[in-house]
């Protein structure tokens, strides 16, 4: 699989000085195989977190019991939880983290492609939901996989502006 805004991401992070860490629940690793998928990666990309059940969310990066339970494991309560947890367990300055449904199934509360982004760094942790639809399985990961991308993308071109300003 090759992610093209993967070398964007990268070549950005790296003119800013900043590591990556990725928190993936619903992608398993897609995140960060697309950035090191590409020559190089290693002096940007920190770490990935793989914490695909809520014990593995909660022991590698203390989403809270309580939030599980209130808001269910797919919303951006835990998304924002993972990107703050990957920021605090890696020597990242900026995370991103997804929770999703990919498919098959869902149900009516939450079906199947909504899946739940979050995006931290020490200025804050920004959080949104996108509804990919029953594209299927693969395809609702290869959406999440160049939705965070493109979300890593935008946050260090922002934090590239205020820098120069």
């Amino acid at each position: 699989m090759t992610y093209g805004p993967a070398q964007t991401v990268l070549e950005l992070a790296r003119e800013a000085g900043v590591l990556l860490a990725a928190a993936e629940s619903c992608t398993g690793g897609l995140i960060g195989g697309a950035l090191t998928e590409v020559a190089g990666s290693s002096d940007v990309f920190d770490r990935g977190f793989i914490t695909y059940s809520n014990a593995a969310k909660m022991q590698m990066l203390g989403v809270k019991a309580d939030t599980l339970r209130q808001f269910g494991a797919v919303s951006e309560q835990v998304a924002q939880e993972m990107a703050l947890g990957a920021l605090r367990h890696s020597r990242a300055g900026l995370t991103v983290a997804v929770t999703g449904i990919a498919g098959p199934g869902g149900s009516d509360h939450k079906p199947e492609g909504r899946v739940c982004f979050g995006i931290a760094n020490t200025a804050g942790v920004w959080t949104e939901t996108q509804e990919f639809g029953a594209l299927g399985r693969e395809n609702v990961r290869r959406a999440t996989v160049e939705h965070a991308l493109g979300l890593l993308e935008a946050r260090l071109a922002q934090d590239s502006q205020k820098i120069k300003k």
